[in-house]
């Protein structure tokens, strides 16, 4: 049985200023939990009704189980049908980003997504293409928002998402910056060479104007239809295909 105060500071995970103050997320589902057994990220307690079964995690390490009723799972679930098992697990302290760190490889850059459904998505996305790293603004949505968690489906647990100051950061890259824009050039005839970051801006403003002048090549997706803009979590599966297609040559 959770005592009151586990289940006050469970509930509070799901806002952004208690996760930041426990060092806290949640993660719920068995599948999505499973992703992070085995990952840089610690497990603190995995809370789960009579109906879950450990075998599902594949545990390799000793995890705090903890049996609770479906009453109280309800009570520190997010979704209004949860699933048998949630997951408490530590916000890590990745190491900030640098120039050096960027080299070699493709990074995503995020200025401002608001939405946790495309910043999920993406993040999965990223995983897919082998994308290990996204840099995000700091007013860009939590990473460990529970909509995004729930997105992501498990993602998280491969792909390191940091927040900084992108106008400080992108000043000090000598790499190639790729920005999505509407005037730039045509992505399927772009050389994107083996290196470098590309930004994906705002679900309504795009890439902010000071961070608009730290893209050294624009690049747009070209419109032929008249649908006015593309889903940012669309587009950044574009540029990444894309971008794939032609490494891999």
């Amino acid at each position: 049985m959770l005592s009151k105060s586990r289940v006050s500071l469970l509930k509070s995970l799901q806002q952004k200023k208690f996760r930041r103050e426990h060092g806290f997320f949640l993660v719920e589902g068995p599948k999505s939990i499973a992703e992070f057994v085995g990952s840089p990220y610690h497990i603190e307690a995995v809370y789960h009704t009579s109906e879950f079964s450990p075998k599902v995690l594949k545990l390799s390490q000793k995890i705090n189980l903890c049996e609770i009723s479906v009453t109280e799972l309800e009570k520190i679930s997010s979704l209004r049908t949860p699933q048998e098992a949630i997951a408490q697990i530590g916000i890590p302290e990745w190491p900030s980003m640098d120039h050096d760190e960027l080299k070699g490889r493709f990074s995503l850059v995020l200025d401002g997504i608001q939405d946790p459904g495309n910043m999920g998505t993406i993040i999965r996305i990223a995983d897919w293409f082998g994308i290990g790293h996204i840099i995000c603004s700091e007013d860009t949505v939590d990473a460990y928002n529970p909509k995004v968690v729930q997105a992501c489906m498990g993602s998280l647990a491969r792909v390191k998402v940091h927040y900084t100051d992108l106008n400080e950061l992108l000043g000090k890259v000598k790499l190639p910056v790729f920005g999505a824009l509407l005037d730039g050039a045509n992505i399927y005839q772009t050389d994107f060479g083996n290196q470098g970051v590309i930004i994906m801006g705002n679900e309504g403003n795009g890439i902010r104007p000071e961070i608009q002048q730290k893209v050294t090549q624009a690049i747009t997706i070209p419109r032929i239809g008249k649908a006015e803009s593309l889903n940012v979590a669309i587009a950044t599966a574009i540029f990444c295909s894309e971008i794939s297609r032609k490494t891999a040559k």
